[in-house]
């Protein structure tokens, strides 16, 4: 690595005024356990693939084609937070993939663009980017859907933008600010009735993009210029080192302080390949940039946290590389795929990485293979060859 870069106190507190204004109604935890017990057994924590045209559901042990679903040309995958369904998203909006049972249900929350799936606190919060809707659902609800969608609650934001909303605990809910031309910040709101009431907010987050929840419900969201921090009632601003210093996705862990985000700093640089990373201390309110080595190269889709709440790098290069969120370190690697170059599009199938538990679920397009690897050792302990090329790819946490 070459370059460290840490910004230790420069995080201006956005101190705002409290204000009044009434809104229009209607993190990422898993759901308790009790739902998860309810599962038939061998079904808990299934894996979704998704491939041109359909769906398939893998056993998350043997990876095991269960069952193939299909479906849209392009969809998306997000967990639920039940242990037992994927939220698929379609061109009417966020579709209930069952992946016990297993089943492609016709339940569906109808969204025109649906897009960010949070799980926090108990609850599952969807975005719908077309209209700015915020729909907040109670997780274990979902675990016990069978004919019935259940009910919810929502806010619509002042006008639709590519957004991302949570609620926390406290039933405090943290949503973005924007329209269909830019976004600007965020706002934290509370329940006022059937109205939502602004409790604090801060512009100072142009771009704004991608939400995660740290250790005491720090809730981190990605700037074009550094990275917005909502955290006891008050809103954090971290400056990137560079005048574009994009954060765009937050690699989180609920039981450490510590943020890996991934970091752009050439606004003009063609394709979607990162070589560096963005490290922030809530605890310690601390920023830092972290270079990798240039053989390390990774999208948005190859980084996950994992066992020791290190963060588990997907590289171009074929290894995963572990990262130590503390020290700004790589201290291991483990070779999982072959090298492979990065997409023309984001949409386009490329090797991803995602984590439940010591397992990390890595996709191989070229291969049109997913492997499962033991994220303690290294080990390769299983892999499965489709008959699509596997794009993107979500546990039924």
């Amino acid at each position: 690595m070459t370059r460290s870069t840490r910004f230790s106190g420069l995080a201006a507190l956005v101190g705002l005024t409290l204000l009044a204004t009434a809104c229009s109604s209607g993190s990422s935890g898993a759901a308790s356990a009790g739902s998860a017990a309810e599962l038939p057994a061998g079904a808990g924590g299934r894996v979704a693939v998704s491939y041109e045209g359909g769906i398939a559901v893998l056993d998350a042990s043997t990876l095991e084609v269960v069952q193939q679903f299909e479906s849209e040309e392009f969809t998306r995958l997000n967990a639920a937070g039940d242990g037992k369904h994927v939220f698929i998203t379609t061109a009417d909006g966020f579709q209930l993939l069952d992946t016990a049972t297993p089943e492609l249900t016709s339940l569906e929350y109808k969204a025109t663009t649906p897009g960010h799936v949070v799980r926090h606190a108990g609850r599952t919060v969807l975005f719908d980017d077309g209209t700015g809707t915020t729909t907040i659902i109670e997780t274990a609800e979902l675990a016990a859907a069978k004919d019935t969608l259940p009910q919810a609650k929502t806010y619509t934001a002042d006008a639709p933008h590519h957004g991302v909303s949570i609620q926390l605990e406290d039933g405090t809910l943290v949503t973005t600010v924007g329209d269909e031309t830019s976004r600007s910040g965020a706002r934290a709101l509370t329940a006022d009735g059937d109205a939502w009431k602004e409790s604090v907010a801060s512009k100072d987050c142009p771009g704004i993009h991608g939400e995660g929840t740290a250790a005491g419900e720090a809730v981190i969201f990605g700037c074009e210029n550094g990275a917005l921090l909502y955290h006891d009632g008050e809103f954090e601003k971290f400056k990137a080192p560079d005048t574009y210093g994009r954060m765009g996705n937050a690699f989180v862990s609920e039981t450490s302080p510590i943020v890996v985000g991934d970091y752009k700093n050439d606004p003009d640089a063609e394709g979607y390949l990162l070589n560096a990373v963005t490290l922030i201390d809530t605890a310690g309110h601390d920023y830092e940039v972290v270079d990798l080595p240039d053989n390390v190269q990774y999208t948005f889709r190859d980084v996950a946290r994992g066992p020791g709440d290190l963060a588990y790098i997907l590289s171009t290069d074929g290894s995963i590389h572990v990262l130590d969120p503390k020290s700004g370190d790589l201290v291991k690697e483990f070779p999982v795929v072959d090298a492979w170059e990065g997409p023309a599009q984001w949409q386009d199938a490329h090797p991803a990485i995602i984590a439940n538990g010591d397992t990390a679920y890595v996709t191989e397009p070229a291969k049109k293979t997913v492997h499962a690897v033991d994220l303690t050792t290294g080990e390769v302990t299983a892999s499965v060859t489709l008959d699509g090329v596997p794009n993107e790819i979500a546990a039924a946490l």
